[in-house]
């Protein structure tokens, strides 16, 4: 039986790892069944996060720029886009004890900003314990998959952004990183290999969802 209180559950991965699809199945069997819960995203999330989205994104569609962000402009924008996120979503939905649902957080800027390209995590830490306060997830759900797998995913996007570009060596170090952040944490953590597209994984993420909201 679920006990009504606030859950926070985020699903994490490199692109092509299903995380978003995953995600949303959640969502949408939660919501079917009349849970209290809502579906957001990183970097997004609200109105003023996705302009800053908007910002980050822009910056890597223009292959002639000479100039483009430095990488700690990059993580500072990623992290005011969370601030947003924050102040104007995650933490009003957990006070009416809300089962928010969200498709990357701050795994992502440790995976892909502080081991893919070197950012300071010092920095990034410092930070977090300002804008996060106490709010951290329940349950993070890593999806890892073959490389070859998620490319061959990715290359059937019909729409596709910066992420879905970067190198199959960078995506390799990219998941490396989650997966070595989910075994410092094994009890928050669940990792599961979504290589395959069957129902298998979405039964296991049902399974840990009930497990966390009895207890």
């Amino acid at each position: 039986m679920y006990k009504k209180k606030s859950l926070f559950i985020t699903f994490e991965g490199i692109e092509g790892s299903g995380k978003s699809y995953q995600s949303l199945k959640l969502y949408k069997y939660l919501k079917k069944n009349n849970f209290p819960v809502i579906l957001t995203r990183e970097p997004g999330g609200t109105n003023s996060a996705e302009k800053i989205r908007e910002v980050i994104l822009e910056d890597y569609f223009h292959p002639n720029y000479k100039e483009k962000f430095n990488k700690y402009t990059d993580t500072l924008l990623y992290l005011a886009s969370r601030n947003e996120h924050i102040v104007n979503k995650i933490r009003p939905a957990l006070l009416k004890k809300k089962i928010i649902i969200c498709d990357r957080f701050i795994d992502s800027t440790l995976a892909y900003q502080v081991f893919g390209k070197g950012v300071n995590k010092n920095m990034v830490n410092a930070i977090h314990k300002y804008i996060l306060g106490n709010i951290k997830p329940d349950l993070t759900f890593i999806l890892k998959v073959n490389i070859s797998k998620a490319l061959l995913r990715l290359n059937k996007r019909k729409k596709k952004n910066r992420y879905d570009k970067f190198s199959k060596n960078f995506y390799s170090k990219v998941q490396r990183a989650f997966i070595k952040i989910a075994e410092k944490n094994k009890k928050k953590y669940c990792v599961l290999d979504n290589s395959k597209d069957s129902s298998e994984v979405e039964n296991v993420i049902l399974k840990k969802f009930f497990d966390i909201s009895r207890n």
